[in-house]
């Protein structure tokens, strides 16, 4: 795609009254003011000191309690809460293999920063868009300091195992001694899948991260739960990564939020996909996973990215909506896939005007 039809749709975009997917538009000014209101409703009357006290104590507590983990600690990013807590393993067990599979966002968005920083030798778990099963963690040579799975698999349009698979899975890392952590960035959006309570589904893992800027909305940060011991160590590493800044306050409230407007609605987000992915199905476009797992999903269609873009930017301009975003290139010739993911804003939309909207974009 040329810079010029970048530019010309970030502008559209911009002018658009309304999107339909992730989160609805709002100023800088509109969020710190919910966020000011919000930390007086919940009583907060001191700032946290260096990732201590006040709403990031609270927020820790609250997702110990809420995953069933006896402990958790707040970082400002998913990047570092992770190596933080796969160095501590891998410490731990003596050796810096990590299973993991080949589209995690470890291996996929951070620049060969696990790596480089702490020297992890990564294993394929699973290669493609699967989700792992106990056999793909039996057919590693042993000598492994930790797995990982991603609950979702986002780059696979969010997919997730089984129940049963998951519990032989974590059944088999406890019976090989291999720590198990889970990249649980989206299990918010994930537990209505299984319709588990999220201790059950913690419990399946030693220890897991959880993001609060994606389905909860917060305006940063992220958390991870498990043993004591091996949480403390993570704040060490924390520290020494540079992530236990003065005041974390502003992204716990936000957090808090979060955890009281949106993680209630989760079910109402994954349905509204599921809606819309039926109408796409039922008008020739093909969506994976189908049914989606969660309250995001790949949409696939026959055409040309930029023809694509070019049909959505006439759209925005006209009716002043958008109606999905970026569309690039599948691994298929000749198709192209977007990614779409429902929280409040969509559901202010008729799953089936959304479809029908996707179809004049992507068909003309």
């Amino acid at each position: 795609m040329d810079d010029a039809l970048k530019e010309r749709l970030e502008a559209a975009s911009e002018a658009c009254d309304a999107s339909v997917f992730w989160h609805a538009k709002r100023t800088p000014a509109q969020v710190l003011r919910a966020a000011a209101d919000a930390a007086d409703e919940l009583g907060l009357e001191e700032w946290d000191v260096y990732a201590e006290k006040g709403a990031v104590a609270r927020i820790e507590s609250e997702v110990a309690d809420l995953l069933g983990k006896p402990a958790a600690a707040f970082f400002p990013s998913g990047i570092m809460a992770q190596q933080s807590v796969l160095r501590v393993w891998c410490d731990r067990t003596g050796s810096k293999r990590v299973a993991i599979p080949d589209l995690s966002h470890l291996l996929q968005h951070e620049d060969d920063g696990p790596r480089r920083l702490h020297g992890f030798e990564f294993d394929h778990l699973t290669t493609g868009p699967v989700t792992a099963s106990a056999d793909d963690l039996r057919r590693l040579s042993p000598g492994l300091g930790a797995a990982l799975i991603e609950l979702p698999l986002r780059e696979a349009g969010c997919l997730l195992p089984s129940w049963d698979e998951l519990t032989v899975l974590s059944e088999t890392a406890h019976e090989l001694g291999v720590p198990l952590h889970a990249d649980g960035a989206r299990i918010w959006e994930s537990q209505p899948y299984w319709d588990k309570p999220l201790t059950e589904i913690a419990g399946l893992v030693n220890t897991m991260y959880v993001s609060f800027y994606k389905g909860l909305e917060a305006l940063a940060g992220a958390a991870i739960v498990g043993p004591e011991d091996v949480i403390e160590e993570a704040r060490t590493w924390r520290r020494r990564m540079g992530g236990t800044l003065f005041h974390l306050t502003p992204y716990a409230v936000t957090a808090l939020t979060g955890l009281r407007e949106r993680l209630p609605r989760m079910g109402e987000y994954a349905a509204w996909a599921r809606s819309l992915a039926a109408e796409l199905t039922e008008r020739g476009l093909r969506v994976n996973p189908d049914p989606p797992h969660t309250n995001t999903f790949l949409i696939y269609a026959e055409g040309d990215p930029e023809s694509i873009a070019e049909r959505k930017l006439a759209f925005m301009e006209r009716e002043k909506i958008e109606p999905c975003g970026g569309w690039g290139k599948s691994r298929v010739p000749g198709t192209a896939m977007t990614e779409v993911a429902a929280h409040d804003a969509a559901l202010e939309h008729d799953p089936a005007q959304v479809a029908a909207w996707i179809v004049e974009i992507v068909q003309g």
